[in-house]
């Protein structure tokens, strides 16, 4: 059985080899076509603006998580303030 494991492993990694050298092959064919490099540079550029926004949402996420904490702090604090009698101040004087 371990031979089988190990002949599908290196079946995958053969698998991902091709695949890879599939990949390099195609954008070196889509660089020489004409025009073909602006395209590859608009891809590139696109990839860098859609890592900047997932790293802002990864941002919003924390500071969401962070403002929904403080919203149930400031919740209980308007409770145990509601629950606690108020002082009443030195009222009339006659």
């Amino acid at each position: 059985m371990p031979d089988a494991t190990k002949t599908a492993k290196t079946g995958d990694k053969d698998l991902m080899t091709r695949l890879a050298d599939a990949g390099e092959e195609a954008v070196q064919r889509i660089a020489e076509l004409p025009g073909g490099n602006r395209m590859l540079a608009a891809f590139n550029d696109l990839r860098a603006r859609v890592d900047d926004l997932t790293r802002k949402v990864r941002g919003i996420d924390a500071l969401e998580t962070r403002v929904a904490k403080l919203e149930r702090d400031l919740a209980s604090l308007k409770k145990s303030s509601s629950t606690t009698p108020r002082r009443s101040s030195a009222g009339k004087q006659p």
